[in-house]
């Protein structure tokens, strides 16, 4: 408001080398702030001089105006977008071949903000030729610098197949990969991130990330003591294991499935999430890979996870993670029904259908994931309880089973009288025709007509 940035602004071109950082570096702070002042930064034409100083001064300068165009980047496309009309990209990526490793890291961080907002920008980068620069700096001594070369390979790479496919080009998975065993915990997420977000777009490059031998390394970072890298390497596993059955078959192989198993049971909240999920894509693709999760006895954690979790997205994720387990056959839905889900499901189903907009999803899910184990379920001990409680477009799932089962089995029969099932089911009102009304009666021409009366 007192007019700093305008007075700022001559002193970038002062005689004085400290007087020059300096001025750059309260800019930069200023740009920091909010996207308002990055605005006035812009505005007050000092881009243009930063940059055409960046190729002129030393290492102190280049630091501190690589800071500025970071600082301005980082809030919106249209500003990232403002840096590169001033043709800044071609000094940043001069910049990654300087000999001070501290510039080459503040170019890095510069280039990663940029690339981080769509899909234009971070292809701007590429074109800058930052790619092949960004991959030697993964393999300079300096962690720092590892670090953040490692966060902009990633940023580039989440766009779009075509990005990720640049930066493996560039050789990048190889170094990646060598470095999940370091011992930095901050440069084993940015790492792990990057394969990620390689991995996710397509079966191809999923399979190139494999081929660059990161099972079984990548997971020892699942009992990282960090939560961040557990986050991260059972993100990279979820990606992996989404594809195709070959390569979640791969994961199973390689022990995958127990470890993440394991590494849910471990912890909270959301580091929990991609585990999960990665449990229902495995279970999604087949018979034997669904087995595979509940021989490894990955169905007690997911059922913690329904009940020890608050946040509806997790709650929503290990629901849609057990549909998945229990959809194959009647052996896998009863292994999901015998540890008791049913009625959290269904508690969880009727809990959701109540409230507002946000917990839309998780009852989607949740239905979904009743409907998928209740349709194989033909264990009825589990579906008994149900009976009470369930509303009717799940009620009808639950009286399909039952018209399934007691026809052929005298023993469920004589139950199903003794507990209340066969009254609770006079009770139920369908329409005339409608496939409820089938399921009742095919259930009452099991009995003689006293016993239904």
């Amino acid at each position: 408001n007192s007019g700093v940035i305008s007075l700022l602004r001559p002193l970038l071109l002062d005689s004085v080398p400290t007087i020059q950082q300096t001025a750059a570096l309260a800019l930069g702070r200023l740009a920091n702030y909010n996207d308002d002042l990055a605005e006035a930064v812009v505005k007050g034409d000092i881009l243009p001089q930063l940059v055409y100083s960046l190729s002129e001064q030393n290492r102190f300068y280049k630091k501190a105006a690589a800071f500025v165009l970071r600082a301005v980047g980082k809030h919106s496309p249209q500003l990232a977008q403002a840096i590169v009309q001033c043709g800044a990209l071609e000094m940043l990526v001069i910049c990654l071949e300087d000999f001070d490793p501290g510039v080459k890291e503040a170019a890095s961080w510069a280039l990663g903000y940029i690339a981080r907002h769509n899909s234009e920008l971070s292809q701007a980068v590429v074109d800058a030729g930052a790619v092949p620069l960004l991959v030697l700096c993964i393999q300079e001594p300096e962690i720092a610098l590892k670090r953040i070369a490692a966060s902009t390979l990633s940023d580039i790479s989440k766009h779009s197949p075509e990005l990720a496919q640049t930066v493996v080009d560039a050789g990048a998975i190889a170094h990646l990969a060598q470095l999940i065993l370091n011992p930095d915990a901050k440069l084993k997420r940015q790492v792990l991130s990057a394969l990620s977000q390689i991995a996710k777009h397509s079966v191809d490059l999923a399979e190139l990330v494999v081929e660059a031998e990161i099972f079984p390394v990548v997971l020892t970072c699942l009992k990282d003591s960090d939560e961040y890298v557990k986050k991260n390497g059972a993100t990279l596993i979820r990606e992996i294991a989404k594809h195709t059955p070959e390569l979640s078959q791969l994961i199973v192989n390689a022990g995958g499935v127990a470890a993440v198993i394991d590494c849910i049971g471990s912890c909270r909240g959301t580091v929990r999430l991609p585990g999960i999920m990665m449990l229902g894509y495995v279970a999604a693709h087949s018979e034997n890979l669904s087995m595979a999760v509940i021989v490894s006895k990955g169905i007690p954690p997911l059922c913690a996870c329904l009940i020890e979790e608050h946040e509806d997205h997790i709650k929503a994720a290990a629901a849609w993670a057990l549909g998945q387990v229990g959809r194959h056959t009647p052996e896998h839905a009863r292994a999901v029904a015998v540890a008791n889900v049913l009625p959290t499901l269904l508690a969880m189903y009727t809990d959701t259908h109540s409230s507002e907009d946000l917990q839309m999803k998780a009852s989607i899910f949740t239905k979904k994931a009743l409907k998928n184990i209740l349709q194989k379920c033909l264990y009825l001990p589990a579906l008994e309880p149900l009976l009470h409680d369930a509303p009717p477009n799940i009620m009808k799932h639950i009286i399909g089973q039952f018209s399934k089962v007691l026809p052929h089995d005298s023993k469920a029969r004589r139950l199903f009288v003794t507990t209340g099932g066969l009254k609770k089911v006079q009770e139920i009102e369908a329409e005339p025709g409608s496939l409820l009304q089938e399921y009742i009666n095919t259930i009452n021409n099991c009995y003689p007509e006293e016993i239904v009366r």
